[in-house]
């Protein structure tokens, strides 16, 4: 399925001329043959997003237990078929049992206000950071974004590496989907969680809590965080930069992770 549609659009004084338009279209989550979630999501690298979404939240422990992926493409959207270890499945089913007949708040497949903030462990301290790779980072990342040049309505996340580089570049309509595709992508090259984390977004609560749940203890956003996210980030370790941009950014909290910042 294409990510972008051709058309004609209608410019004032200039006419009709062509343009480019990001597909957005439905993609449902099965786990063991179980509906679990749907999103809107840019009909690419899915099989990098079905890893990063069932990592980041906490429904399988770890890449080996997504034991197999199909992705069908229907009428109404793609359906993402993983199947996942027993032992995952079984607290799957018990969390979705045990939350039966609750209000529902709709984040990231989440059923109830109580499923929000998982119960995590944190980054442990220790790593450092280069301030100018973030930035260096930045500079690079949008000569891979691709969909973005071509429709500008796309976001991006990407893993910095201490040179600067950025790898595991992944784009989509939604800022959270993107981040879960490089995560995903890092997950099944069989990489670590090193080195930083940055998105073209704002850093939201759920973004600090899918970086903290792979154990990145960086988080790099182009634009603001939320103050949910500061507390989040604060708790569990996670160096928060927001508004990096142009050779400048605003740290939030763990500064002492990023070396050559100064006070």
């Amino acid at each position: 399925m294409s990510t972008l549609t051709h058309l004609q659009v209608l410019r004032p004084d200039r006419g009709r001329q062509p343009d480019a338009v990001a597909e957005e279209v439905p993609v449902a989550f099965e786990y063991n043959g179980i509906a679990h979630a749907v999103m809107l999501a840019t009909p690419a690298d899915l099989e990098d997003l079905a890893f990063g979404f069932s990592l980041s939240e906490g429904i399988v422990p770890s890449p080996a237990d997504v034991l197999g992926l199909d992705v069908r493409e229907g009428e109404g959207g793609i359906t993402l078929a993983i199947d996942i270890a027993g032992a995952a499945f079984a607290q799957l089913k018990e969390r979705r049992r045990t939350l039966a007949g609750r209000t529902g708040c709709g984040l990231c497949g989440t059923e109830s206000l109580a499923q929000v903030a998982r119960d995590l462990a944190g980054v442990p301290p220790g790593l450092t950071f280069p301030l100018p790779a973030l930035y260096e980072g930045m500079r690079r990342l949008p000569r891979h974004q691709h969909l973005q040049q071509a429709t500008g309505a796309a976001h991006a996340a990407a893993r910095i590496d201490p040179a600067g580089n950025p790898d595991f570049v992944r784009e989509d309509v939604g800022r959270h989907n993107a981040l879960d595709k490089t995560l995903g992508a890092l997950l099944r090259s069989g990489g670590r969680a090193d080195g930083a984390l940055i998105v073209t977004s704002r850093a939201s609560f759920e973004m600090v809590q899918k970086a903290a749940a792979l154990g990145f203890g960086i988080l790099g956003a182009v634009s603001a965080p939320t103050a949910a996210a500061v507390r989040l980030a604060e708790r569990l370790g996670v160096t928060l930069v927001g508004f990096l941009r142009n050779d400048d950014c605003a740290v939030y909290c763990h500064a002492q992770r990023l070396q050559g910042l100064e006070a």
